[in-house]
């Protein structure tokens, strides 16, 4: 599947089944993935990685976090057979800023979900505040300088029958603009000689 293709086809999967990436082939997708802009190439993030009866717990302490029945949480964790939880991990000591470290973290998401679609699978980002609630941290261990940013559901879509059409892509001519500097400011020339 050609990039445009992918772009154009993908969605959020709400019913997703076995199988699953496997272990290595996600491996492998999230190398591809991490290529994503990054400035200073920290990758600054992490997944932790859900499935089996593992989601039971985990659809538990997301009841504890939202007041939410614990069978319905469960059963949100059961929606995919692997769940991936990113957390934010930012460089404390780069000169980066943490904003430009979440930017590169959602961009990987974004990589990561097109190439799922483009091998057959299908996904969902889930948000939500529970994702980064103190009884979540404590859970997941998420360290003091790092947030819970959301879970990446993944397996195999079920399908109707139908085929996922191509988006229409938007008109975003309103949202383009050609800058042209004020005519009251002189250009001034820097000279390379220090």
């Amino acid at each position: 599947m050609d990039v445009m293709t992918a772009v154009l086809t993908r969605r959020s999967e709400h019913r997703l089944v076995e199988p699953s990436p496997s272990m290595e082939e996600l491996t492998y997708l999230l190398k591809a993935a991490s290529c994503a802009a990054d400035h200073g190439r920290l990758r600054p993030w992490r997944w932790l990685l859900v499935s089996g009866d593992d989601r039971r717990a985990l659809g538990e302490v997301m009841a504890e976090c939202n007041g939410k029945s614990v069978a319905s949480m469960v059963a949100k964790t059961h929606r995919a057979p692997l769940l991936a939880g990113l957390i934010l991990s930012p460089d404390t000591r780069s000169r980066v800023p943490e904003w430009e470290q979440l930017a590169a973290a959602t961009g990987m998401v974004t990589s990561l979900m097109l190439l799922l679609h483009a091998r057959g699978f299908g996904s969902i980002w889930r948000t939500g505040e529970q994702a980064d609630a103190a009884p979540m941290r404590r859970f997941l261990s998420v360290d003091e300088h790092e947030r819970a940013l959301g879970w990446l559901y993944m397996g195999t879509p079920v399908r109707d029958g139908s085929v996922a059409r191509r988006r229409q892509p938007l008109d975003v001519g309103s949202r383009l603009q050609v800058f042209s500097a004020p005519n009251d400011v002189e250009p001034q020339l820097v000279s390379a000689r220090r």
